[in-house]
């Protein structure tokens, strides 16, 4: 993604109510004592697991979308759903890109209980942006992007979200999707990002798919990620962000999701939102923008911390089971 995607917005009182995000429902103690029973219902998500899974996609290089890197990491993530999912999708799309190359996307689709009329979708894209255009040695702007934290942390995430689903199962249905060629995008074209978003939305792997809401991860992997309230996000789906983020404070995690404004950002949520499904993307913006390694070569292992891993992961867990 963009600078131009990291738009800087001073979200005012007027334009998006921070009270928006508070909880005004009326709880009693003894419903604040079932919500936390329900929520203890909710299995543990391993951050190790988690990690390795992190690791796992970057062994195999960038996953620039038309390299062998990207295809031998297709099949390892499509055979792990398949070991997990009631049933896995693989949605293949020709699309091209700003810069007229013409590229094969493939969305994974995972389904949990797929009889279930409520659902909620869970996302995150796979592949790597081809260029270090944001590299601190212009030398190596040339070079792709591994990738750990900006594709590979969300992507494991609803990976160990996805074993956890398998093993204790829920009556709530469940939708994972994949999403590739996000990162293959101009900063000057927000059109340009999020294709194969933009194609599963037109093109949904149900027809008339309308989960209750969607959730997407972008950058979850990193030490001292802070995750506020993202100005699409709240456009679209207020209440929510305001679930999500209850639900993550109340888990212990409220140094990760502070009741802050951060700015807004062309994500695969948007075209998403624009399809009529609210979502909400849980993303790592700072002061500053993104994280250091964003756009580099530097975005590798090194980035990853197993507790951010775990704030996210525990969070979804926690709302899946809550809901």
């Amino acid at each position: 993604m963009s600078i131009n995607h990291f738009l800087c917005l001073a979200l005012s009182a007027a334009a998006i109510s921070v009270s928006g995000c508070s909880n005004t429902t009326q709880q009693s103690s003894d419903t604040a004592q079932e919500s936390e029973e329900t929520v203890s219902q909710a299995p543990q998500f391993d951050a190790d697991s988690a990690y390795q899974f992190t690791a796992d996609q970057c062994n195999y290089g960038p996953r620039v979308p038309g390299t062998q890197a990207h295809a031998q990491c297709a099949s390892m993530l499509t055979g792990r759903l398949r070991s997990w999912a009631d049933s896995v999708i693989v949605q293949e799309a020709a699309v091209t890109t700003f810069d007229g190359k013409h590229l094969t996307a493939k969305n994974i689709i995972a389904q949990f209980n797929p009889e279930a009329e409520g659902r909620i979708l869970l996302l995150a894209h796979w592949d790597c942006r081809p260029w270090a255009d944001k590299d601190p040695d212009e030398s190596r702007r040339n070079e792709p992007v591994m990738g750990a934290n900006d594709a590979a942390s969300g992507t494991a995430v609803l990976l160990e979200v996805a074993r956890q689903l398998k093993s204790q199962p829920t009556s709530m249905g469940v939708d994972i999707v994949l999403v590739d060629v996000e990162d293959w995008g101009n900063e000057n074209d927000d059109d340009s990002w999020a294709l194969g978003t933009q194609y599963w939305a037109a093109h949904p792997h149900v027809t008339g798919y309308r989960p209750l809401y969607g959730i997407l991860l972008d950058m979850v992997g990193a030490r001292d990620a802070r995750f506020g309230y993202e100005y699409h996000s709240m456009h679209f789906a207020p209440s929510v962000v305001q679930n999500v983020w209850k639900t993550a404070q109340e888990a212990g995690f409220g140094n990760y999701f502070g009741n802050h404004n951060s700015g807004g950002v062309t994500d695969d949520h948007v075209p998403i939102n624009n399809a009529g499904i609210p979502c909400i993307d849980i993303i790592d913006m700072r002061d500053t923008g993104f994280f250091d390694g964003w756009h580099t070569t530097h975005d590798t292992m090194d980035c990853i911390d197993r507790n951010t891993l775990k704030a996210v992961g525990q969070t979804l867990l926690n709302v899946i089971y809550n809901n």
